[in-house]
């Protein structure tokens, strides 16, 4: 009977663990799709492990995760569409940026007691420099210098947004993890957008 019970436990355990790996790790890969899929199998909820956080923590890493989804799928799209070497290779630092940052948002909300995140279809309505449907879609459809210009375009709006997110999380936050992460997201992406506009040109 002890045996029985403890391969039970560990049955239950090695369950339990495979289920945690199933969060944003694996579902950013197509462009598209619903970032949030795997998520689904993740409980909706969680018993707080800490308690170091407020409102303005929560509401930030709720709306950067699917912000994030966007960033990542437009960095897919480049591949295939633009000859350009130069934004060829900041799609792909954005993408081994974000990529590993929306894991990163996906344990924090979790050690906060709070539903693992979703790109929700990238419903970011009211999220500052979120993308239309229409508009991704007229991305997809473009190639050459035309995408080129508008890919920079729209991740300089993009950027934008999620830099103003990031301030008011270090405004109104509270958690030094969601703070350090909102400082380095604000880092990274204005020096990206700096290199955006000087790879635009002149206007």
């Amino acid at each position: 009977m002890f045996i029985i019970r403890t391969r039970t436990i560990l049955a239950f355990a090695a369950t339990a663990f495979a289920l945690a790996g199933c969060g944003s790790g694996d579902s950013h890969t197509m462009p598209g799709m619903d970032h949030g899929t795997s998520s689904s199998a993740v409980a909706t909820s969680s018993t707080p492990t800490r308690t170091d956080f407020n409102d303005a923590d929560v509401t930030f890493l709720q709306m950067m995760y699917p912000h994030h989804a966007q960033a990542v799928d437009m960095g897919q799209l480049v591949p295939g569409r633009s000859q350009n070497q130069q934004l060829l290779a900041l799609a792909a630092a954005i993408q081994r940026a974000q990529a590993p940052e929306m894991q990163q948002i996906t344990t924090l909300l979790q050690s906060f007691g709070k539903p693992a995140p979703t790109a929700d279809g990238h419903a970011g309505h009211g999220m500052p420099g979120m993308m239309s449907a229409e508009q991704m879609s007229t991305l997809q459809a473009a190639s050459g210098p035309d995408f080129d210009r508008q890919w920079l375009n729209m991740m300089i709006e993009h950027h934008t947004g999620a830099v103003a997110m990031a301030e008011t999380e270090l405004t109104a936050g509270t958690n030094a993890d969601a703070q350090a992460l909102a400082r380095e997201i604000i880092a990274n992406q204005r020096a990206e957008i700096d290199q955006m506009h000087a790879m635009l040109g002149p206007s």
